[in-house]
């Protein structure tokens, strides 16, 4: 995989600022698990898309996938916050979730694009 190391590195800090945001926006503003995850994640990906374009994309490389990802993952972090708002649990479990699930599905994304039209024998 290209640049696993700084992979990882943009994921850390990616998912620090999702948590810093979301934190910012919950306790401080007032606003509710759903939409303090989606501001949150709408700042770490507009992070990671800028880092990601300096570092890892290639030149003319097709951007569409990252772009429906992004959108997965925007639905998915206002969903996370929805059922933590629902059920009224703890502020961290819906970030919590939703890191983990971030982490799992960028590995999987970056891991298919980097091995696609690679055969394994």
């Amino acid at each position: 995989m290209k640049d696993s190391s700084a992979l990882l590195v943009i994921a850390l800090v990616n998912g620090l600022i999702h948590w810093q945001i979301f934190f910012v926006f919950y306790s401080a503003a007032g606003l509710s698990q759903a939409t303090s995850n989606l501001v949150a994640f709408c700042v770490a990906a507009a992070f990671s898309f800028y880092v990601n374009a300096l570092y890892i994309f290639e030149p003319g490389e097709p951007w569409r996938g990252y772009v429906l990802l992004n959108g997965l993952m925007g639905a998915l972090s206002y969903g996370l916050g929805s059922i933590g708002d629902a059920l009224q649990t703890p502020a961290w479990i819906a970030v919590a979730s939703y890191s983990l699930l971030s982490l799992a599905m960028g590995y999987g994304f970056f891991r298919f694009r980097s091995f696609r039209g690679h055969h394994r024998i």
